[in-house]
């Protein structure tokens, strides 16, 4: 999730350089899904990984501790990838994969001004100092709005009456809100948790592999524990009895 620090005009310009690249290529391999998307989480996956266990590496010296941490990283990113690749199958799988990387940006757009704008009290300085209280809230909301277009785009598309169904809109608005706060609280927390990872071993970023953006792992923390949420979720509701 986006600090509310100042970047340089440089460092601006180097950071939109490699989002532009990074949107491109990603964008491409959702398109085109398939064995392209599968290799493209795949690479994705396998170097949050390699930075995952640069970290450990750096904090953690005890052999059993240090195992479990990879272990528990592997499992970690893997259930995750698989919900990246689950959304992808079937006629509206592009959408349900906008759909998740849209309400993590909102996320992180939203505490990022709302943090700037705002300030005050820190949720957990020793960590993160930047993440504020009132970023969170504007996490929230920015998830919330993503949501509430998402639900009026499915339930206003009626090609056969060409009306809204606004009594199941309404209906749905309050989910929109509940999922937002949700969407923003795991977004946070993934990013507090490799924010805390970093502290540990001692860096400012997980890798140098994104010009001006720092490893992959920054880039996904947030979108990596919703990813993971849901494939926990969708994991239980194939375990669960009906």
């Amino acid at each position: 999730m986006a600090d509310a620090s100042t970047p340089g005009r440089s460092d601006l310009a180097t950071r939109a350089a490699s989002a532009v690249v990074m949107v491109a290529i990603a964008g491409t391999a959702l398109w085109l899904g398939g064995t392209v998307w599968a290799v493209f989480v795949a690479l994705i996956s396998a170097g949050v990984y390699y930075e995952w266990a640069q970290l450990v590496r750096s904090f953690e010296r005890r052999g059993g501790q240090r195992l479990l941490w990879m272990i528990g990283g592997f499992l970690y990113i893997a259930l995750a990838a698989f919900m990246l690749l689950k959304l992808r199958i079937g006629p509206f799988g592009i959408a349900r994969s906008l759909l998740l990387v849209g309400v993590v940006v909102a996320t992180d757009i939203g505490a990022y001004f709302a943090g700037r704008t705002f300030g005050g009290p820190k949720i957990a300085p020793a960590i993160s100092p930047s993440k504020t209280w009132a970023g969170l809230i504007g996490g929230m909301l920015g998830a919330t709005a993503v949501l509430t277009a998402y639900f009026y785009w499915f339930l206003c598309f009626d090609p056969a009456f060409g009306h809204c169904a606004l009594q199941s809109l309404s209906m749905a608005l309050p989910r929109a809100l509940l999922g937002g706060m949700a969407v923003a609280v795991i977004a946070q927390a993934g990013d507090f948790f490799e924010s805390w990872m970093k502290r540990r071993a001692g860096v400012k970023d997980s890798g140098s592999l994104i010009p001006g953006h720092g490893g992959l792992f920054d880039r996904v923390d947030g979108l990596l524990a919703l990813a993971f949420v849901l494939g926990v979720l969708a994991l239980h509701s194939l375990v669960s009895p009906a």
